[in-house]
């Protein structure tokens, strides 16, 4: 039996330091693994395919891929169709002033137990942040991402494990794509 994921891989991009080329990486998925059905969506690391098997394993692989094909070491955390669905409906902030300013990120584990209120210490004026499940969400108001103190070494550190976040429209698109 299969089921279909979206593998979202974390900071990878189409030029400079951690590239991988989307068509690439869907042709070497295609060759050397079990995975079916492969499309991916954006150049941000968005790879939607049929898995067979164990979920984290089908991750691992994929992750020795990239290290071994594009020199990029990455995350990457899956989710099925029914998880992505799960998470929007969960939407802690579903009054938030722009989808594309509200961002959940995926975590690969469990966060440690004082992971949001270490986080909250580092809210700037009109941020707001949720712990829901294994994702936290990320409510960066009209200022969007570009002043916050959220960096990716501070999530790491308060959370205790790596993450990869997508915004609400993008999460939707997953979903769709899911489907």
């Amino acid at each position: 039996m299969s089921v279909r994921c979206a593998l979202l891989l974390r900071a990878v991009n189409v030029g400079g330091r951690n590239r991988v080329p989307m068509a690439e990486l869907r042709a070497l998925l295609d060759e050397r693994t079990d995975l079916e059905d492969i499309a991916t969506y954006i150049a941000s690391g968005n790879v939607m395919a049929e898995v067979t098997g164990d979920i984290g394993e089908a991750c691992a692989q994929v992750r020795r891929l990239i290290h071994e094909e594009f020199d990029a070491d990455t995350p990457v955390i899956a989710r099925t169709h029914e998880q992505l669905v799960a998470a929007l409906e969960a939407n802690p902030f579903p009054d938030a002033v722009a989808d594309k300013m509200l961002h959940i990120m995926f975590l690969e584990g469990e966060p440690q137990p004082d992971a949001e209120d270490a986080l909250r210490a580092r809210l700037q004026p009109g941020e707001r942040i949720a712990l829901v499940g294994g994702d936290l969400w990320i409510d960066y108001g009209l200022s969007g991402a570009a002043n916050t103190k959220l960096t990716r070494p501070v999530l790491d550190r308060a959370l205790g494990t790596a993450g990869t976040a997508r915004n609400v429209l993008t999460l939707r698109k997953l979903i769709e794509l899911t489907a």
